[in-house]
């Protein structure tokens, strides 16, 4: 998958190589399109042209119309805006926050920053198989709850959440609830259609996990809730006054173009990683003592198993070694515990020795078989905890 055969990238969950289709346009954005957006003159409307078809690109992914989309750094500030700019303006009628047990740090620590601030909060533990009980998520929820937020794909085991009946149920017991979803593992790994989701008020996607560089994301909100959401900053107009700043606009060029090959490949693309993910879960069978994690109906691109007997950090520098790259969980938790793994209520050994696989289209069947060949002199060579 890279340009040394040598080596094995398994760590697409992580962050994504930058397609070199997107490194030239961002390339050629940066000569072209180097007027301010907001000046009046001709180069200048070159670049807010440029970040519209953008803007249109990305809101053709998602099934939403092109002003609902406003750019940010990344999915952590898409994130923070939606959930800070949502709570505090709702303070006047309810403090309460429902919140799935597994959701990114971007979300968990942003919720717990306001539950010391006086919300209360209350967080849904995910089931044992890694999915969220729906009818207990939305039974939380009253007419004091000013927020909701659960991501749609998890970022540690690829399992996929019911979004569609999580909007229509948490909408039925309040309708002024604010619903975000953290959608930056979701995006072009599986369809996403917010007229379907009508409920979803605000989603978050990333930039570098789909080929586009990292430093810059995008968030949806829906246009009935945006004079309901505080800007997070005091600036100029840019992004309709939500996000003030001088727009990125290279980096929003590329996203577009990455977003629109990304969703026109979306479906070679699965079937490629769904035979990546068999192989992988085929080859697991045949070791001794693996726990998988990641539940039946997951996104192809995650598999997180536990060894039960070698400490992850321990077997990923041997297979770093050996030049295939993997992790132990979210890449945001610098190798801390798996706290989605304690939420599902697994042992501390199985959290101990948890490994997450994560692929991507350019990944290849010798990527799987350097992978399962190091498992297996990893556990016949590393000392057992």
């Amino acid at each position: 998958m890279l340009s040394d055969p040598q080596l094995h990238y398994l760590d697409n969950a992580a962050t994504t190589r930058v397609d070199p289709a997107v490194t030239e346009v961002i390339h050629d954005a940066l000569v072209e399109l180097w007027a301010n957006p907001s000046s009046l003159y001709d180069p200048a409307v070159a670049a807010q042209d440029g970040i519209e078809t953008a803007r249109a690109r990305i809101a053709k992914t998602l099934h939403c119309r092109s002003d609902e989309v406003y750019f940010t750094a990344c999915g952590t500030e898409g994130n923070n805006m939606a959930i800070w700019g949502a709570a505090m303006p709702r303070r006047t009628w309810g403090s309460k926050i429902v919140v799935s047990g597994f959701e990114h740090p971007s979300v968990q620590l942003a919720v717990r920053a306001l539950k010391k601030m006086g919300f209360a909060v209350t967080e849904i533990a995910p089931e044992a198989d890694g999915h969220l009980d729906t009818e207990k998520f939305i039974a939380a929820v009253d007419k004091t709850t000013v927020l909701a937020a659960c991501m749609a794909v998890n970022n540690e085991t690829g399992a996929v959440q019911d979004i569609a009946a999580l909007a229509k149920g948490i909408k039925a017991r309040n309708s002024r609830t604010h619903f975000h979803v953290d959608a930056v593992q979701a995006w072009l790994r599986m369809p996403i259609d917010l007229q379907a989701w009508a409920g979803v008020d605000s989603l978050a996607v990333s930039g570098h996990k789909i080929h586009a560089p990292k430093g810059i994301g995008a968030l949806f909100v829906r246009d009935s809730q945006r004079q309901t959401l505080d800007p997070p900053y005091q600036g100029g107009h840019q992004e309709r006054g939500l996000r003030p700043g001088t727009e990125n606009t290279p980096y929003i060029v590329g996203l577009g173009l990455a977003a629109a090959k990304g969703y026109q490949a979306m479906r070679a693309n699965a079937a490629r990683v769904r035979e990546l993910n068999a192989q992988l879960r085929a080859g697991l069978a045949e070791l001794p003592g693996i726990t998988l994690h990641s539940p039946e109906g997951a996104v192809d691109e995650i598999v997180n198993f536990s060894t039960g007997c070698i400490n992850s950090q321990t077997f990923i520098n041997y297979l770093n070694a050996r030049g295939v790259f993997v992790s132990g969980g979210s890449a945001c938790d610098k190798g801390e515990p798996s706290h989605t793994l304690q939420a599902m209520g697994c042992d501390e050994r199985q959290i101990h020795t948890a490994l997450r696989v994560s692929f991507c289209a350019d990944n290849t069947p010798e990527d799987v078989q350097a992978l399962l060949e190091g498992l297996r002199c990893g556990l016949a060579q590393l000392q057992h905890i």
